[in-house]
């Protein structure tokens, strides 16, 4: 189109511009059915005679208008050359932006054609794109940013463009799974007087969720995509459930702790190994909970909503992510086949703890809980037949020499410096007493908090003693070998289960009663069982080596190693009801290690959130859901601060947190306005007069009550 001062009328502040419509578009598509465009265009330049002659436009009149005139043709021919249709609203739309631009508003680099190009998603014959500038800008804040707070009237699309963009970022594996929430705060108490189940009553308040689910996926796949866990629509009050019972255990550094315990600040261990610092404690009150266990006898309790990471068989076939399901989602479904469905996550590396300082060597402590005699009746004594463990334990012993006295016995005697008092006292006597073991019988020894909760070199010298004097490795045909350890003591026998998961394995446990048992044979004599056997079968990572002794190292070699350790998800089964807490930790993955060496988590990784409704949550609601956020996550909050429905005197989070984040860096604020209404054109005329009302009468946004309806579809 060419703009020339026009030969007729007075030339200053006129111009002509003339524009030429390529053949290959109808003047149809230009001009609008019965010209509906064109009518459009008339209306909103007053100050612009247009004139069209077959497939000739040409525009006459004040300067400024003829040039948006011209700017707007050509806007309007870079939209049709993409194949989309002009529609009035995008004629009006793409005006608007015009002006705002020629008036300075904004930063002038987006055009109408690149605003109504702009595709999201294309899904069952339509396409979702932006219809107005704030709309793009908004689109793209979400592809820019981590966190994006969506603010505006009713009918601004806020919600349904952040629904598309979160199946696109699905469809394209952006993220696993999208995490749809809002609080229900309109029922309030009432909910408990609203007819059927807990699910009924409030999915009317999720509606509009599940409307626009409906409008990007095909409906069949959506309650797959929901039962897998891929799609969770939910209340804001089920979603920040994620909790454990205060009494549950958490390991730190220093050891266990109960997670009703922890501060923000404190470390616990994370799936690595390392510590990790809790970035959020939050009480979640008295919940149902669930006893969840695992086929290695392990098992923790924790809310329906508690988040779990595993995967399928299948899943680790085809090389796919872990996924992260709830609770209440694995409940009856826990078999495949026969087979355990649902594999958890394992420490990958040996839990790192502060070395502390031990008055005994580590690996010759565990032979001494082996085969030695502690009962401070008599001299400390070992009794093996492996000569090598002899030579072993007398090396770890300075001041102590293994004096043989016949068969597999040994004394360890103290040895004797010139001048020294008979009544000087054994330094293994000595240790013992220090550590408690003292007067200990095969059927009550155990493993001293100072070994094992240690550093990793420490906890597996014990372990080793362990095994060469009490266990060894069982080899079966065609598969790996497991490692077995036997004791008569309980204690010892949950030390050695600990040591195994705090390196990274698993160990299963099994009794045999020692009633009724064929009594054995020592010295030509029977000799009675008086204590059950534990026998406990252990399996631990690659690169752990669960033996000193030669013999037993090299067989277990031989076969191949133990192969890799496994625990899979055996039972859920209620557990009444507790109080709750739950943490966030700083680690990548989220995982904590809770009790038995489980790995958990609050957290909600790789994931797409939307919180809607966001006017009505409260301050704590708002931090609360902020500090879900986790790694390779997006979230997108949305609301309209004039239309909030808590209670008086609750302030609303959505108000204040723009107060705390503004500015915050991968924070961005999206604000909407009437402008940006893409429903009736009476809807922006509504907001408008209220926000005149609001202003001539001094009144505060937001103190009108009503239904936010940020949920419609805004298209």
């Amino acid at each position: 189109m060419t703009q020339t001062p026009t030969a007729h009328g007075p030339a200053q502040g006129q111009a002509r511009a003339h524009f030429t419509v390529p053949a290959k578009h109808p003047m149809v598509t230009v001009l609008g059915s019965g010209d509906s465009l064109l009518r459009v265009i008339e209306t909103a330049f007053p100050a612009a005679d247009i004139h069209v002659r077959g497939n000739e436009i040409s525009a006459v009149g004040d300067a400024g208008e003829v040039a948006l005139v011209q700017r707007l043709f050509d806007e309007m021919m870079l939209v049709l050359r993409t194949g989309q249709p002009m529609t009035e609203d995008a004629v009006e739309r793409s005006i608007a932006m015009l002006r705002a631009s020629e008036n300075g508003e904004g930063d002038g680099q987006e055009t109408p054609a690149e605003v109504l190009t702009q595709n999201i998603l294309s899904s069952r014959g339509r396409t979702i794109r932006p219809k107005t500038l704030n709309q793009k800008r908004y689109v793209d804040a979400i592809d820019k940013h981590t966190i994006v707070f969506g603010i505006g009237p009713a009918g601004t699309g806020k919600t349904y463009l952040a629904m598309a963009k979160a199946v696109q970022a699905l469809q394209s594996k952006q993220v696993n799974r999208i995490i749809l929430t809002r609080p229900a705060v309109e029922a309030g108490e009432r909910l408990g007087f609203l007819p059927g189940t807990l699910y009924e009553k409030i999915d009317p308040y999720l509606r509009p969720l599940y409307d626009a689910l409906h409008d990007m996926l095909d409906p069949d796949s959506i309650p797959k995509l929901m039962a897998s866990g891929t799609i969770e629509v939910a209340p804001l009050a089920y979603m920040r459930g994620r909790a454990q019972p205060l009494f549950t255990n958490v390991l730190t550094p220093e050891g266990w702790r109960p997670i009703g315990d922890l501060q923000v600040g404190d470390l616990v261990i994370g799936s690595n190994g390392e510590p990790t610092p809790v970035l959020g404690v939050y009480p979640q009150g008295e919940k149902d909970v669930y006893r969840v266990a695992a086929q290695d006898g392990s098992w923790t309790l924790a809310c329906g909503e508690h988040l779990w990471t595993v995967r399928t068989r299948d899943d680790r076939r085809r090389d796919k992510p872990w996924r992260v399901l709830e609770t209440q989602e694995m409940i009856g479904n826990l078999r495949a086949a026969h087979a355990r469905r649902y594999e958890l996550p394992m420490l990958t590396a040996a839990v790192s703890m502060p070395e502390r300082e031990v008055p005994m060597d580590p690996y010759a402590l565990g032979l001494l809980l082996g085969d030695g005699c502690l009962t401070g009746s008599t001299t400390p004594s070992f009794a093996s037949e492996d000569r090598e463990l002899v030579e072993a334990l007398d090396a770890a012993l300075p001041g102590v020499t293994l004096r043989h006295r016949g068969g597999p016995d040994y004394r360890l005697n103290r040895i004797k410096s010139p001048g020294d008092v008979v009544t000087l006292e054994n330094p293994v006597t000595r240790i013992l007493r220090e550590l408690d073991l003292l007067r200990t019988r095969s059927h009550s020894k155990f493993v001293p908090d100072d070994y094992l909760y240690n550093s990793a070199e420490v906890r597996l010298g014990v372990l080793q003693g362990l095994l060469d004097s009490d266990g060894g490795p069982v080899t079966q045909a065609d598969r790996t070998c497991r490692i077995q350890y036997t004791t008569t003591s309980i204690l010892l026998r949950d030390d050695v289960i600990s040591l195994v998961r705090s390196l990274g394995g698993v160990a299963y446990t099994r009794r045999r009663a020692a009633e009724g048992r064929k009594p054995g044979r020592a010295q030509g004599r029977d000799v009675r069982f008086n204590h059950d056997a534990h026998i406990v079968d252990i399996r631990l990572p690659e690169g752990i080596e669960p033996f000193r002794l030669a013999r037993k190292r090299d067989k277990y070699q031989e076969a191949g190693g133990g192969g890799r350790p496994m625990r899979f998800i055996d039972s859920i089964e209620p557990a009444g009801r507790e109080e709750t807490v739950c943490i966030q930790v700083a680690a990548e993955d989220s995982l904590y290690v809770t009790q038995d060496y489980l790995l958990t988590h609050n957290t909600l990784n790789d994931a797409f959130i939307i919180l809607d409704e966001a006017q009505n949550t409260s301050p704590e609601q708002m931090k609360m859901f902020l500090t879900r956020l986790g790694f390779e996550s997006k979230i997108v909050i949305t609301g309209d601060v004039t239309q909030v429905d808590l209670p008086s005197g609750t302030k609303s989070g959505l108000r204040q947190v723009q107060d705390i984040l503004e500015g915050l860096d991968d924070v961005h604020f999206s604000r909407l306005t009437s402008q940006d209404v893409v429903r009736h054109k009476l809807v922006g005329r509504i907001v408008d007069a209220y926000e005149k009302y609001d202003s001539e009468n001094g009144t505060e946004n937001g103190t009108h009550k009503g239904r936010g309806n940020a949920g419609h579809k805004g298209k």
